[in-house]
């Protein structure tokens, strides 16, 4: 028997289309780069995993929870930096000027890579998402049900289609009403292991008790005819997509579900111009929304017409001028997010974060080195409904948020040039 095993071994090392068929799992290439780092069949599966053309311009890496792997195509020795620090060692293969490193890289976040060679930095990404394990799948874990797409007609928009899904956790039980959140361009969190692998962190966290038995509805943006309504009902700062929300499209959801009406019981999220759609809803029906999560949120001028509708650019002094509201919120952005004629993405949400520090709103502000994607708030996003959702207790009906006393001992955020 030992000996048979031997020689399939020595078969599948001396042929490495046996044992290399297409793609790789990033945990069985890992594997294969630990225990036979120079056997041809690691190097072919290396290359048909990540992609030759990927190797060759520095942007390959594929990683599973905190494990990755990269690899790159040059003459000489590269270094591996790792959001600007050095990382692992890279090693050559033999017989080739192909380089690859295994190593880790923290959860919750996204991160960047590149490669330095005699001083000359090239290749890389800049948004690599890396996911906790609550953004996996897991035995024992009960799955909720998304239901098939739905459809509604506005009257508030004027004839305006809108798609959205439903998505019930195992626990709800209709005898017993269910918190509520909604979550904008709602296509991008029904596929359970892409992306956002929203469905999956719903499932943990509701599981483990770290959120509320909520329903989650899940909103497209309208449509009228050929037409996109996505900026008119997203970045206009007025109550119309509020009033939508609680007066047209969410009572056809009350019709199928026992649903929670109060404020303190509803969260809203949503990213680029879907996050300051959130805020939006939160400051203009705080009665009915209290709980925001904004990604890369716009907070900029793409439907600001002076003396006739404000944009997202005059909520940093709203907020320091008016009334505190009863809002707690999680924002995140990258240093490397939008800069055009709208304004600028990173400084607009830095100075929003500081005007809620001012007033003390129960806030919280993840900024990275991320760009205008989806990396880092779907590397956070178990992080972030745990924040939004921490304390709560279904027997309370309201709460008035305070700043936590950690954020208070914090000073405002300022900003330094880093890249003239």
């Amino acid at each position: 028997m030992k000996f048979l095993l031997l020689t399939i071994a020595s078969l599948l090392l001396a042929s490495p289309g046996i044992f290399a068929q297409g793609k790789l799992s990033a945990p069985d290439l890992i594997a294969m780069a630990k225990n036979s780092p120079q056997s041809p069949a690691f190097r072919e599966s290396l290359v048909n995993t990540l992609g030759a053309k990927a190797i060759s311009e520095g942007t390959a890496a594929l990683g599973e929870g905190t494990d990755f792997i990269w690899a790159v195509r040059n003459a000489r020795h590269p270094q591996l930096l790792i959001d600007d620090n050095i990382g692992p060692k890279m090693l050559r293969l033999e017989g080739t000027d192909i380089w690859y490193a295994t190593g880790t890289m923290d959860t919750g976040r996204s991160h960047a890579f590149a490669y330095k060679v005699n001083g000359s930095v090239f290749g890389g990404k800049n948004d690599i998402p890396v996911f906790g394990p609550d953004s996996y799948t897991h035995a024992g874990v009960p799955q909720g049900k998304l239901s098939e797409k739905l459809t509604h007609v506005s009257k508030i928009y004027d004839g305006m289609t809108t798609e959205y899904w439903i998505y019930v956790p195992a626990q709800y039980n209709a005898a017993t009403p269910a918190a509520l959140m909604v979550w904008q361009d709602g296509a991008g969190h029904t596929q359970r292991d892409a992306g956002s692998r929203t469905l999956n962190v719903l499932d943990n966290l509701t599981h483990q008790g770290k959120i509320p038995v909520m329903i989650s509805v899940m909103i497209n943006p309208g449509t009228k005819g050929n037409q996109r309504l996505r900026s008119v009902q997203y970045d206009s700062v007025n109550d119309v997509y509020a009033r939508f929300l609680r007066d047209e499209l969410l009572p056809e959801v009350y019709k199928k579900y026992n649903i929670r009406k109060d404020g303190y019981s509803r969260a809203i999220t949503g990213s680029s111009s879907g996050g300051i759609c959130a805020f939006n809803a939160a400051w203009f029906q705080n009665d009915q929304w209290t709980r925001v999560w904004t990604r890369v949120g716009s907070f900029t001028s793409i439907q600001w017409k002076p003396g006739v509708l404000d944009g997202g650019n005059v909520y940093p002094n709203m907020v320091r001028k008016q009334a505190k509201h009863n809002i707690r919120i999680w924002m995140s952005d990258g240093s490397e997010d939008l800069e055009n004629d709208h304004g600028s993405w990173p400084l607009q949400n830095i100075q929003l974060a500081n005007s809620l520090k001012m007033k003390e709103y129960d806030f919280h502000l993840n900024f990275g080195g991320g760009s205008h994607n989806g990396a880092m708030g779907n590397s956070e996003m178990p992080d972030a409904l745990k924040w939004i959702w921490r304390g709560y207790d279904p027997k309370k009906t309201e709460e008035t948020f305070q700043m936590e006393e950690s954020e208070k001992l914090k000073p405002y955020f300022r900003v330094k040039i880093y890249n003239r």
